[in-house]
């Protein structure tokens, strides 16, 4: 099995290679499920961001970002932006979720009306379906 260098720019990695490296079955059961429920294809993009540099993965709906996932070894991490549109409605369904989930929302410092929430992904649990909820709620705002 050759492993693939995330951060290197120079070699465009498919979803299938980056599956590989992250080696947990719940990236490629969570991009399916994003690309069912959203009609949409993902985009492999690579970050100079000095925070995080390197390839990841992005979904988007009708030109708006849903969520980015970013490639770790044994799990991922999924930044959902949490904007002025959908504040409300997420703020609503907060109690419902995981604790963990409300502790990183209180955490995460808000910024020109937005959020930027990233939530690690190693299972299929509770916070798997707390992170689909927030993809849903960014569809429809």
């Amino acid at each position: 099995m050759i492993m693939i260098d995330l951060k290197d720019p120079s070699h465009s990695p498919t979803l299938d290679e980056i599956g590989t490296y992250i080696q947990n079955p719940v990236f490629q059961k969570f991009c399916s499920e994003i690309k069912d429920a959203y009609k949409c294809t993902e985009k492999i993009e690579y970050s100079c961001c000095s925070m995080e540099p390197g390839w990841n993965v992005k979904f988007k709906k009708s030109g708006k970002s849903l969520c980015t996932l970013y490639p770790r070894e044994s799990y991922f991490t999924a930044m959902i932006v949490v904007g002025r549109k959908e504040k409300e409605s997420v703020e609503e369904i907060l109690p419902e979720c995981t604790s963990r989930l409300q502790e990183l929302y209180e955490e995460t410092k808000e910024g020109n009306g937005q959020r930027w929430l990233m939530i690690d992904l190693e299972d299929h649990g509770s916070m798997y379906h707390d992170v689909l909820r927030l993809i849903k709620i960014r569809s429809i705002r």
